[in-house]
């Protein structure tokens, strides 16, 4: 993700044995008390590998109980250890999503590794994270391919995503200007693949055209009206930049306006150039 987030207060180890006694008054006791050191034993598998695709496997011997599994997600009884931990992952402050960076708070979880493939991990807190409905609707089920065999950064483990690894190049004219969206190249280049194919399987790039094309007309606005009253341009802008890097310098309006301060031709532009009526 573009945020790195505070791991979950709920231990994703403990969460396991939590379940496993609340289930032993249920009809699937005998169940979840036989899969129980196992399980365990995959949700450390999924922390030591730090969620990797490629290193955490699926679980066929549960299939024919995945329902049980995912009921415990889909619905949880009121006061479950499970639905407690849920309710408190869903109250949180963001906002933004820390999938993409749009402005917004996200109102949904997803799982990381998809629920539909690994059952066993969809009430693991490492394993579950807020996101926007744009991106939940991106990812799907997806986690990577052949070629690629991890498609999005993760949001407890990634630890590079606490910098800014999205960058806007804005290209001339500047009153009717295009735009390149993607990693920031200064990343190793394992790190820069791997936020590329996050932006390109969230389908970023053309979410963020119409937030551009919108951000751009207001950033005229607000120059002309800068102009008018005698104020310095770039240091306004500066002060959008730095309020816009809070809680991430990856949300949208501050990875623009920090594309516009450092393109010094866009800034003579800005301070001196002829404005379209966007009236």
């Amino acid at each position: 993700m573009v945020m790195l987030l505070e791991v979950p207060a709920a231990c994703s180890l403990e969460m396991v044995g939590d379940v496993v006694e609340e289930r032993q008054a249920g009809v699937n006791a005998g169940f979840f008390a036989g899969i129980a050191e196992e399980w365990r034993d995959r949700v450390q598998a999924y922390v030591d590998a730090e969620g990797s695709p490629s290193a955490v496997p699926t679980w066929p011997d549960i299939e024919y109980k995945k329902n049980s599994f995912l009921n415990l997600y889909l619905s949880p009884k009121d006061g479950s250890v499970q639905g407690n931990m849920l309710a408190a992952m869903r109250d949180h402050k963001l906002s933004l999503c820390p999938a993409c960076g749009e402005a917004g708070a996200p109102n949904t979880l997803d799982h990381y590794l998809p629920k539909g493939l690994y059952p066993h991990f969809c009430v693991t807190p490492y394993n579950l994270f807020p996101m926007c409905d744009a991106c939940q609707t991106n990812k799907k089920d997806k986690t990577g391919d052949a070629a690629d065999p991890k498609f999005f950064i993760h949001p407890y483990f990634d630890v590079f995503a606490a910098n800014q690894v999205l960058q806007l190049t804005i290209e001339p004219p500047f009153d009717a200007p295009a735009f390149e969206f993607g990693a920031v190249p200064q990343l190793p280049a394992p790190q820069r693949a791997l936020v590329n194919r996050h932006v390109k399987e969230l389908g970023i790039v053309q979410r963020y055209a119409r937030f551009f094309r919108n951000q751009h007309q207001r950033l005229l606005r607000l120059c002309q009206k800068l102009r008018e009253e005698d104020l310095d341009v770039e240091t306004n802008l500066g002060f959008f930049r730095d309020n816009a890097a809070v809680p991430t310098r990856n949300s949208w309006e501050h990875v623009f306006y920090s594309a516009v301060l450092c393109n010094a031709d866009m800034l003579v532009y800005l301070r001196d150039g002829d404005f379209p009526d966007y009236r």
